[in-house]
C-alpha cells in the first residue's frame, strides 16, 4: 500500500522542475494527481510519464493568478477524481533585477504568480476542505530569499516572505478544520534556478532529492503536525522559525540612549543562515 493510497493531490507548476518531481512521487504513493502548468505540453508529459507508471493523472492548463482560474483548478480535480485532500503551491518565475534598476511590470509579475497565485488557488481548495468536512494538507513554496534575503531578488523575497506570513495565519484558521497547513523553503537545480547554481551544486541538488520532503508534509508520517517551515535542499533539510532575544523592558522615560547602551540584550547574537552546505 501507498502512503497516498486513495487522496488526491492538486500540484501547481508541475509540468516540470520540483513540482515534476512531487507529482511523480506523490503519484508512485498513491495519489492521483491534478498536474496544473502554464505550459500544456510540459503538463502533458508529466501525466503521460505518471499514467505509463501504473498511476493516475489530469492535466490543468492554467494560470494560478486569479481566484476563477483557482476555482478551475478545483473543478478539475473535482470532475477527474471527485475530491482534493493535498494542495502544494508550487508555481514560480524569477525577473531577477538589483531593486534600484527593478521594473514596476517585473515586481507585479512576480507578486502575482507567486503571492497572489497562492491565494488564488488555496482558497476555493481551503473553502471545499472546509465545507466538505474533509481534512487536508496545503503545502506554500516560500524561499531562502524571503526568509534570509537574497541580492537582487527584493521583488521575488518580498513574494515568498508574504507566503510565509500566509501560511503560520491560514495554519490557525485550518486547525479547527483539520487542515493542516506546511511551509516549504525549496532548493534545487531547476529551469528557474539555471545560471545561478555551480555545477557541482546542480549535480547535487537535484528535485527528486526534495520531493521526499513534500512526501512526508502530505501523509501521515508527519502526525498533526502544522504550522510549521522546513528547508529542503540536495544537502540538508532543516526547519526555520523566527526567534526573539530576552529583550529589555521599555519604561517610562526609556530613551534612545537607553537603547543603545543596553543593545546586547535587544539584539541576537549574529548568526549566518547557512543554505548552501
Amino acid at each position: 500500500m501507498g502512503l497516498l493510497d486513495g487522496q488526491v493531490a492538486i500540484i501547481t507548476g508541475a509540468g516540470g522542475g520540483l513540482g515534476r518531481a512531487y507529482a511523480r512521487l506523490l503519484a508512485s504513493e498513491g495519489a492521483a494527481i491534478v498536474v496544473n502548468d502554464m505550459n500544456a505540453a510540459a503538463a502533458h508529459k508529466v501525466v503521460t510519464e505518471i499514467s505509463a507508471a501504473g498511476g493516475r493523472a489530469v492535466a490543468c492548463v492554467m494560470d494560478v493568478a486569479s481566484v476563477t482560474c483557482g476555482e478551475a483548478i478545483l473543478k478539475t480535480a473535482l470532475e477527474a477524481f471527485g475530491g482534493v485532500d493535498i494542495l502544494v503551491n508550487n508555481a514560480g518565475i524569477l525577473r531577477d533585477k538589483s531593486f534600484a534598476n527593478l521594473s514596476e511590470e517585473n515586481w507585479d509579475a512576480v507578486i502575482r504568480v507567486h503571492l497572489k497565485g497562492t491565494y488564488s488557488v488555496t482558497q476555493p481548495v481551503f473553502r471545499w476542505m472546509k465545507e466538505m468536512k474533509r481534512p487536508g494538507v496545503i503545502v506554500n513554496t516560500s524561499s531562502s530569499s524571503g526568509l534570509g534575503g537574497s541580492f537582487g531578488q527584493t521583488n521575488y523575497g518580498a513574494a515568498k516572505a508574504g507566503i510565509w506570513g500566509f501560511s503560520n495565519c491560514l495554519a490557525l484558521e485550518g486547525q479547527k478544520y483539520g487542515i493542516r497547513v506546511w511551509t516549504l523553503c525549496p532548493a534545487a537545480a531547476t529551469p528557474m534556478t539555471e545560471g545561478l547554481m555551480t555545477p557541482d551544486m546542480v549535480a547535487q541538488w537535484s528535485p527528486d532529492r526534495v520531493a521526499p520532503v513534500v512526501l512526508y508534509m502530505v501523509s501521515r508520517l508527519s502526525g498533526e503536525r502544522t504550522n510549521k517551515t522546513l528547508f529542503a535542499s540536495g544537502s540538508k533539510v532543516m526547519e526555520l522559525k523566527m526567534v526573539a532575544s530576552a529583550g529589555v523592558p521599555n519604561g517610562i522615560g526609556f530613551t534612545a540612549p537607553d537603547l543603545a547602551n543596553r543593545a546586547e540584550s535587544v539584539f541576537l547574537p549574529e548568526q549566518a543562515l547557512d543554505f548552501n552546505s
